[in-house]
């Protein structure tokens, strides 16, 4: 039946033709943890990653760098010191990894020219790139990629090639940063790479993408990588592909079936990699959120953060939809404020900023937040981005009492979003676009839109939204008395029997805003009182369906 030496051959040809369940129960079954020799303890550690027992697989790593160091096999140990460090990033544990990226510095100082210097380097360029030193990440990236050519290593030229890719895409120059990524993906298509690194190359590109704003290069290439991933259904890569899918059907309205995948996705990172295991509940708050579950939503964020995961701007609109909006303003602007250089990061805030300091009648905030995104949209080309920065110039606009220019900055909102196949993004943008519509005296358009709204919140399930669309809806003759849109609004609420604090989280205002627009409806219309202003409300016709 062979001994051992055969058993671990056994699972080396397992391994070798990427059968990992069968390499792993193998060298499981042979009770080989316990060995001597760093080769099988090595085969035992990968066998133990791609099934997923990430524990397991360092535990026989340390093992196995422990005996190559003793034996005075720097290249093995340094190798296994890297993986090691990529290990500890996927548990989220940054000094361990630091740890183990300086051993492998330290055995390879002296070594000639081989991977492992290659592999080190864009490892090195990896930390540069958390620390915002883009441009001298690009350079070890650089190197790294010479290495891989000058000796033929396609592995190492292609991991190479995804970390410049994402760092001149992050830096700025996207075009030459998907060119890039186009090199490292031939060299996958072409069958040269091994599933690891086909499968980094492949999450890589889709994060790049998903950054960028590019939505629909983004779904596209999750699909690839999940047809790839199934064919590696027991390891860590279907997980990271859910996690993708499930932003993906998100944005296409698809929220039961983007919830399903982001909580299979969970299941299966949880124990593997800490941050896509955070991300995965980031996908479920947003659902939450857009459903009109704030308690779930709520729930959803803290698991979130308790993974590493900065549940922003999500949080900081669940907070404005509660009525919280001191803590919404707070909460966004700490958000916005920690992203000192990753300009992609900050612009996925900056929307949120904007409608936030609009509630609060920041305009100053709001227009400098403004200016910023449509800085970074126009310096990164991206369709996403500029939609959002159309929507949040005309979220502005209207709320600074120009509904005209609101109306044609909406309309192009809409059309890009439209052309993004976003439904949530459609929906929203129409609900402005008839209030500013509205306020622009063009009554029929204002209804058309909100009709819209309407039925695209309620086909996709957005409870509070589809109900704050039907409410604006009643609306007919020209406002009297000079009222405003918004104090109109104010005075429906009021006339309901809302409170101010009932008002602000229906509207999404602060308290404050309010009592200031109150103050305004009562010096417009001549009462004194909330009974005054809520006859009034009745006899003109601005409550129920007269008006």
């Amino acid at each position: 039946m062979g001994g051992p030496d055969a058993t671990v051959e056994h699972a080396r040809e397992a391994l070798a033709r990427c059968d990992w369940s069968e390499a792993y129960e193998l060298l499981a079954e042979a009770g080989i943890a316990d060995s001597t020799d760093p080769n099988t303890l090595a085969a035992l550690a990968d066998a133990a990653w791609w099934v997923s027992r990430l524990d397991e697989c360092i535990a026989a790593r340390e093992r196995a760098y422990g005996l190559y160091e003793e034996a005075g096999d720097a290249r093995r140990a340094a190798r296994l010191a890297m993986l090691l460090y990529d290990n500890h990033i996927f548990k989220s544990r940054r000094p361990a990894a630091g740890g183990w990226l300086r051993r492998a510095q330290r055995l390879l100082v002296s070594e000639p020219e081989c991977p492992e210097q290659g592999g080190l380097l864009v490892r090195e360029a990896e930390a540069e790139h958390t620390q915002g030193a883009v441009d001298r990440a690009i350079e070890t990236a650089q190197r790294a990629l010479d290495i891989g050519r000058r000796l033929g290593v396609a592995d190492l030229e292609a991991d190479a090639l995804q970390a410049i890719g994402r760092l001149l895409v992050v830096g700025g120059r996207p075009a030459e940063g998907l060119a890039v990524y186009d090199e490292a993906m031939l060299l996958a298509v072409e069958g040269k790479l091994s599933p690891f690194e086909t499968g980094k190359v492949y999450c890589s590109l889709i994060s790049a993408c998903e950054e960028l704003g590019d939505y629909q290069r983004a779904a596209e290439w999750t699909e690839v990588g999940a047809r790839w991933s199934e064919g590696h259904p027991v390891t860590v890569f279907p997980g990271l592909c859910r996690v993708h899918r499930a932003g993906v059907l998100q944005q296409r309205g698809d929220w039961a079936e983007a919830e399903e995948e982001a909580r299979r996705a969970y299941t299966e990172l949880c124990d593997v990699n800490v941050f896509n295991s955070g991300l995965a509940f980031y996908e479920i708050g947003e659902i939450r959120r857009r459903l009109g579950d704030l308690p779930g939503a709520e729930d959803a964020f803290a698991r979130a953060d308790e993974h590493g995961r900065q549940p922003q701007p999500g949080l900081a609109l669940l907070r404005l939809a509660q009525g919280r909006v001191d803590a919404a303003a707070a909460s966004i602007a700490r958000a916005v404020s920690e992203e000192t250089w990753n300009r992609l990061g900050r612009a996925k805030l900056l929307p949120a900023k904007v409608e936030i300091a609009v509630a609060v009648d920041d305009w100053e905030g709001a227009r400098a937040a403004l200016a910023d995104l449509e800085v970074i949209a126009d310096e990164y080309d991206s369709p996403g981005l500029r939609a959002a920065a159309a929507l949040a110039r005309g979220r502005l606009e209207l709320g600074a009492g120009d509904p005209a220019a609101a109306c044609a900055t909406l309309r192009r909102a809409l059309h890009q979003w439209q052309a993004l196949d976003l439904p949530y993004e459609v929906a929203s943008t129409r609900m402005l676009l008839g209030r500013a519509c509205r306020a622009a005296g063009d009554e029929e358009a204002a209804s058309s839109s909100l009709d819209a709204a309407a039925a695209i919140f309620q086909r996709l399930g957005a409870a509070l939204d589809a109900e704050r669309a039907r409410g604006l809806r009643g609306g007919g003759l020209p406002l009297p008395h000079g009222l405003t849109e918004r104090e109109a609004e104010v005075l429906r609420l009021v006339a309901a029997g809302c409170t101010n604090k009932d008002v602000a989280a229906q509207l999404y205002l602060s308290e404050k805003t309010v009592a200031r627009h109150l103050s305004n409806i009562f010096a417009k219309i001549s009462v004194s009182s909330r009974a005054g202003a809520t006859a009034y409300a009745f006899e003109h016709g601005i409550v129920g369906a007269t008006r």
